[in-house]
């Protein structure tokens, strides 16, 4: 799973399908929510707002 700002979505594209050798599901953080998860406050490679989940 990642969370992504615009610039890294790309990125987190690759390394999951490297890693799990399928495409992931890209959701909107704002429009999606979870009970028992918070996003995170910033994007796994840099210290930018996250908008994207790749899972």
């Amino acid at each position: 799973m990642y969370v992504v700002c615009n610039k890294h979505l790309e990125n987190a594209i690759e390394d999951f399908v490297e890693t799990y050798e399928q495409p992931p599901d890209i959701y909107e953080l704002e429009k999606v929510s979870f009970t028992d998860w918070a996003s995170p406050h910033s994007c796994n490679y840099c210290e930018n707002l996250p908008k994207y989940l790749v899972v």
